[in-house]
């Protein structure tokens, strides 16, 4: 692990999901733009990309969410933005479709639904751009808030050394830096299923993969996981105003 933090430029969020256990408790309407604390999932994830540096960003979103596209352009006129409007058949083939669009270089990926506090994610870039030579560096959480989570074990320098299980140390929160020869040997999505088969089958291959932990995120699937984002962004920002009183 390097002590400088590399300066990364280039993103891509994975938003091509249905939210179909969104719109089973009641909200009609684009996965992506579901508000927290007021703010659509879409916007709140560019509006962090953003302050972290990245200046290319890829979205994949279905094509019933055309919407979406507009949302972002409109949003966000500035920021150099590709949008790939296809309806996908797992998160892995989503994955896919950013990387190989991707370049040379490491990538910050996200999935649309994780909320965690501001400094949280600014801590996991920093401490990403860190690990040099990682094939993939894992935002990872002890907080369980997921129906299907993802476990993975670390060893004592975050280097995963599983994946996968009924158990484990801390899941993961989908947030992801991804280096380039990742993207340049994924197998074809006919040959995987989700994202979460292909990391394990990383880690079945010996590539160094690394996790930094955030200790809490919410993965936005349910309505009650909204209503766990907004108390967690109520009460960040009531820790952000005391600080601010104090000062």
């Amino acid at each position: 692990m390097s002590d400088r933090s590399e300066k990364i430029l280039m993103g891509g969020i994975i938003a091509a999901g249905e939210g179909s256990r969104l719109k089973r408790d009641g909200l009609r309407m684009p996965k992506s733009l579901v508000p927290v604390a007021g703010v659509p999932l879409i916007e709140r994830v560019v509006c962090n990309f953003v302050k972290a540096g990245i200046t290319r960003l890829q979205v994949i979103f279905n094509e019933d969410d055309r919407e979406c596209v507009t949302f972002v352009r409109e949003r966000f006129p500035d920021l150099s933005v590709e949008c790939i409007v296809k309806t996908t058949r797992s998160s892995y083939e989503s994955f896919w479709e950013i990387g190989r669009r991707s370049g040379p270089g490491r990538t910050l990926m996200s999935t649309v639904d994780w909320i965690c506090p501001e400094p949280a994610f600014h801590r996991f870039v920093d401490q990403a751009g860190r690990y040099r030579q990682a094939s993939v560096v894992l935002a990872v959480t002890p907080l369980v808030a997921d129906e299907k989570p993802l476990w993975v074990t670390l060893d004592p320098s975050g280097r995963v050394v599983s994946i996968g299980g009924a158990s484990g140390e801390v899941v993961t929160a989908g947030l992801y830096l991804v280096s380039d020869s990742v993207f340049a040997k994924a197998p074809h999505p006919d040959t995987l299923g989700r994202l979460r088969d292909f990391l394990a089958w990383l880690v079945a291959e010996g590539e160094p993969m690394y996790g930094v932990i955030i200790d809490q995120v919410i993965d936005v699937d349910r309505a009650e996981d909204l209503r766990l984002a907004e108390t967690l962004l109520q009460e960040q920002e009531k820790k952000a105003e005391s600080v601010f009183a104090e000062g």
